[in-house]
């Protein structure tokens, strides 16, 4: 007979969504008091900020720490309401302080992070390298911040490539794997400035391609966030509490399914 109670190890996607990326800290919350580990790491955009720091270690009550913490305007420019070309090197040294100067290839937790390659097209998965940078670049907004460049690549947002990043994980981590799709169930509100216009450009395009790309996921949690804003700071806690409540209950019963129907090994 199998002893349900071992522990499940997942390999975890998280997906893009600006200030939405808050409900990432209550799924870490919920795995963990679910006895979950996580053996591989993918992350888009503000996925790619809250993998990274899961990554090299810090558990959910750190990572919460941070969010309450950040100046999530001052990092991500979502407080412009004019065109602009600025840098977002502050993001990258807010990782740099949590974690140190730190390579990818380096994590505990073998951690990939998507950006696109602006100049080509292209989606680029950063699995080597300074990690400070490739978390600046996969949360480059192209038309707010100077693509970050990385060798000879011109690097911007992920989300225009890979939202929600199952792909880096298929075929070389564990199994089951699990995704989370901030956007899944989102409602777009009418933008009040640039950034909030691009950020319902780039997300409102992205749906369908998004669920064609989880398909290979083995657990999509879709958090019900379509209450909330996409650059409203005040609503991280709550944020947080509907990530956590979502996953708890998406992942208690997910877990002893996968279980039952996986082969004892």
């Amino acid at each position: 007979m199998r002893h349900h109670k071992e522990p499940l190890t997942v390999g975890l996607a998280l997906g893009g969504g600006a200030v939405l990326g808050a409900a990432h800290v209550g799924v870490l919350r919920a795995m963990e008091e679910l006895g979950m580990a996580v053996g591989a790491l993918s992350g888009t955009s503000i996925g790619a900020f809250i993998a990274a720091l899961r990554a090299f270690g810090m558990g959910w009550r750190e990572i919460e720490a941070v969010a309450l913490e950040l100046d999530w305007f001052d990092l991500t420019g979502l407080s412009l309401s004019q065109f602009g070309l600025l840098s977002n090197r502050k993001f990258g040294g807010v990782v740099r302080e949590l974690l140190g100067k730190r390579m990818i290839e380096d994590a505990p937790v073998p951690l990939s992070i998507v950006a696109t390659d602006i100049g080509r097209g292209e989606k680029v998965v950063l699995e080597s390298g300074d990690v400070a940078e490739a978390v600046m670049a996969s949360t480059c907004i192209p038309g707010v911040f100077r693509p970050v460049e990385i060798g000879d690549r011109m690097l911007v947002d992920g989300v225009l490539m890979e939202n929600v990043p199952v792909s880096p994980l298929e075929g070389k981590g564990p199994r089951p794997l699990v995704c989370v799709d901030l956007m899944g169930g989102y409602v777009f509100g009418r933008p009040e400035n640039i950034v909030g216009l691009l950020l319902n450009a780039f997300y409102s395009t992205l749906q369908t391609a998004t669920s064609l790309q989880t398909e290979a996921a083995d657990l999509v949690i879709k958090p019900g966030l379509g209450a909330f804003s996409l650059v409203d700071t005040g609503q991280v806690p709550a944020l947080i509490e509907a990530g956590y409540r979502e996953a708890l209950f998406s992942l208690g019963s997910f877990a002893e399914t996968w279980r039952d129907a996986s082969p004892p090994g």
